[in-house]
């Protein structure tokens, strides 16, 4: 990707940073329950500031309390940790990896007061979402940057950002890989149906945002040339860029659908909605989907809620055969890459970067390492800048009062 940046001290004209001797890593994740008890109090941490009553979040606690109250995000923010981990090791790296969450334990604001307190002054930031937009970028950038405020080691600790990696072979591989097993599956429940020539679609499917983020996603100077918003675009050449590697998906027919929307009834939302789109699927005849959440990068609430519980029963229901592609998880390539993105900006005793290049495989990449002005901006219903209140996250979504 080539757009001009203005220049400033650390940074390239193409709005790449100059490697730096980063001394630890934080991964930054959205945080999520770990019991019965934490439900509402973490319910109530993601809705602040917008009022919603305890009778309310309980429509969402349903989704916690079947499963203990425990989040997977968890589970799996640990074990992409422990992977992170063995992968330096195994390359000679010397960088410990910290972990904060934006509304869980541990909180990004306790986690950079252990990082200090441990003696580290250059962080790289991890966040987990792979596209651009104010959720799973910018916010992330908030988040630490109101830390260091708050904690008042502005100044003291210095909190770099890595860049966006939808576009990269460590996001797209994983989605290969699973696809090719998933269609395989789907082939194999229509042929015991007796339906071994039915029609197979490819659903791809992301965290729906209101239509206000999806516009706002991106820098300005790259918004709406020619395309529905850069949100949707960068899912499409995801998408694109899986089917593109896989031989067995050739012909077959493929959508992006959304999940996971809330809010007022009256704001636009991204659609359709995935348990719509299936309804429509099967009214032409389709027999069986394989649905690809191409818009998460771990096996969380949203995913097993919105995806192996509503949409699978919803294709039980309509007599569709289903099978849901795994996410990048712990996934060799999806662990290995993201550390290739770590030597991207990690300078070693020559002061260059330890990888030269920026790999990237689909349409849209590389992304760059920092935002311009304007990047990604959240604002409220009258049009104010709101930076951190009421952000849409993708682990879970909350109704509207």
């Amino acid at each position: 990707m080539s757009q001009a940046f203005d220049p400033r001290e650390g940074y390239d004209s193409s709005g790449q940073m100059i490697p730096k001797a980063y001394d630890a890593i934080l991964l930054a994740s959205f945080g999520g329950p770990e019991g019965q008890d934490d439900v509402i109090p973490f319910l109530r941490k993601v809705t602040a500031g917008r009022g919603i009553p305890d009778e309310r979040l309980e429509e969402v606690a349903v989704h916690y309390r079947k499963n203990g109250g425990v989040s997977p995000i968890n589970a799996q923010n640990r074990a992409l940790k422990a992977a992170l981990e063995a992968e330096l090791a195994d390359r000679g790296i010397d960088l410990p990896i910290y972990w904060g969450n934006r509304n869980w334990h541990p909180f990004i604001d306790d986690t950079l007061k252990q990082l200090a307190a441990d003696g580290h002054r250059k962080v790289l930031l991890m966040g987990t979402g792979a596209y651009s937009g104010y959720s799973a970028c910018r916010q992330y950038r908030e988040d630490a940057g109101m830390g260091l405020v708050n904690t008042g080691l502005d100044g003291v600790v210095e909190v770099d950002k890595l860049r966006q990696f939808f576009d990269t072979p460590a996001f797209i591989a994983p989605f290969v890989d699973s696809l090719r097993t998933s269609l395989a599956n789907v082939r194999a429940q229509l042929a015991e149906a007796g339906k071994e020539d039915g029609a197979i679609k490819i659903v791809f499917v992301t965290h729906s945002i209101p239509m206000s983020d999806a516009e706002a996603a991106g820098p300005e100077g790259i918004r709406g040339e020619g395309y529905e918003n850069l949100y949707t675009r960068q899912h499409q050449a995801v998408a694109n860029g899986i089917l593109s590697q896989v031989e067995e998906a050739q012909g077959l027919e493929h959508s992006l659908v959304y999940q996971s929307r809330s809010g007022a009834p009256h704001v636009p939302w991204l659609e359709p909605d995935i348990n719509d789109a299936l309804e429509e699927d099967a009214a032409a005849g389709i027999a069986g989907v394989v649905v690809v959440p191409i818009g998460f990068i771990s096996d969380h609430m949203e995913v097993m809620w919105d995806l192996d519980t509503e949409a699978k029963d919803t294709c039980a229901e309509l007599g569709l055969a289903f099978d849901r592609v795994a996410t990048p998880g712990t996934h060799p390539g999806f662990i290995s890459g993201l550390v290739d993105l770590v030597e991207e900006r990690l300078a070693g005793p020559d002061g260059k970067a330890l990888r030269a290049g920026r790999a990237s495989v689909v349409e849209g990449g590389p992304w760059f390492d920092v935002c311009r002005p304007g990047c990604c901006e959240k604002r409220a219903l009258d049009g104010t800048l709101r930076p951190t209140i009421g952000a849409v996250d993708s682990e879970v979504g909350v109704p509207a009062p």
